[in-house]
């Protein structure tokens, strides 16, 4: 089974790809998705949709996994952050991927050993669990630990989405 993991950002969107074997994991592709904060934010959701399509297109995943987006103190951040989450599980829902959600906090305690790790920590357990990736950022290296969670959880088992809680 091969897993797209997706990081939203609407400046900064992160994705990984892994191949799942049995229980062996390992590294296929990794990136960014940027957008340029000059542009409109139709523009900007528009250039991630097709960013992120030609990921799917270049990598063919069988099953995708978004991070769930918490709420800051910033209400107009959280929407824009929102919608960037909107694209990101848009693009392999229509495509016809199973798409998994995963909470920040299950994500870091899947892969870290804890809930409340670090991105260094993160990028870290990472490269162990995935040999010879190097993520080409830390948005890359969460977007990998995403696609790691989902694996280990089992997948989507077939579900358009699902939600895992920490």
């Amino acid at each position: 089974m091969r897993v797209l993991g997706i990081d939203p950002g609407l400046q900064t969107m992160g994705w990984g790809v892994i191949e799942q074997n049995g229980s062996r994991l390992s590294h296929v592709a990794n990136g960014i998705c940027t957008t340029s904060g000059r542009d409109d934010l139709a523009g900007r959701l528009l250039s991630l949709f097709d960013q992120l399509s030609a990921v799917l297109r270049d990598h063919a995943p069988d099953e995708a996994a978004v991070e769930k987006t918490f709420v800051n103190k910033d209400g107009s951040g959280t929407l824009k952050l929102g919608q960037a989450r909107g694209v990101a599980l848009l693009v392999p829902a229509r495509a016809g991927l199973p798409v998994g959600e995963y909470s920040p906090n299950s994500v870091k305690k899947t892969v870290v050993g804890v809930g409340h790790a670090d991105k260094r920590q993160v990028m870290h357990m990472v490269r162990l669990q995935l040999p010879g990736a190097q993520p080409t950022s830390p948005d890359a290296a969460d977007a990998l630990a995403i696609a790691i969670c989902h694996a280990r959880h089992g997948g989507a088992g077939g579900v358009t989405l699902r939600e895992v809680r920490a």
